[in-house]
């Protein structure tokens, strides 16, 4: 009778135990997940009886801008310089006579002052629109034939797409950054 209910209960213990192992494993919930980015904002030790901060930090609160879910933008102070990376990469398929040839991949980021970047950021599908544009058109006339890294060939491609980012936008954009550039055969 034993021998029949081993290989019964084997299986039911195994997705009992898997479970319970995942339950453990699985990322926290909200409340949990809420404590960690406090702390990372810069809320440090409580004072002690002196006054001073318990781990040599100050008690002052630093707040972070909260992130929108709009690529990488790194926080300046009006009036300084500023980039807005785009969260994901530029692909742009390099066609010929109808066919698929190469692929090439771009990381793109613009320049532009910390005042502007927030408001940059919410015309992220915009300017990701108007650069892509312009990509596909360099690609259709050849820009990326030959020696595409070339700096004569890379000035050009950078000055075509800020002239694109700056037609679509009134915010400030000083420079178009080729932060990765590379071609994949297709």
């Amino acid at each position: 009778m034993n021998k029949k209910i081993i290989p019964l209960m084997l299986p039911v213990v195994a997705i009992v135990g898997g479970a319970f192992a995942g339950n453990m494993l699985r990322a926290p919930s909200d409340g949990a997940a809420e404590v960690a980015p406090a702390h990372a904002a810069g809320d440090h030790a409580e004072p002690s009886d002196d006054g001073h901060a318990a781990d040599g930090h100050e008690t002052e609160s630093h707040a972070e801008p909260a992130d929108d879910g709009h690529g990488d933008v790194e926080h300046a102070a009006p009036g300084e310089a500023a980039w807005f990376t785009f969260p994901t990469q530029f692909f742009v398929p390099l066609m010929r006579q109808g066919d698929l040839q190469d692929m090439m991949i771009l990381t793109l980021t613009l320049q532009t002052d910390g005042a502007s970047l927030g408001a940059l950021g919410r015309k992220e599908h915009v300017l990701r629109d108007s650069l892509l544009r312009q990509l596909m058109i360099h690609a259709n006339t050849g820009g990326f034939d030959g020696n595409f890294t070339a700096d004569r060939n890379l000035a050009v491609l950078r000055e075509d797409l800020l002239k694109a980012a700056q037609a679509v936008t009134d915010l400030p954009i000083e420079a178009v950054l080729i932060e990765d550039i590379a071609r994949q055969p297709g």
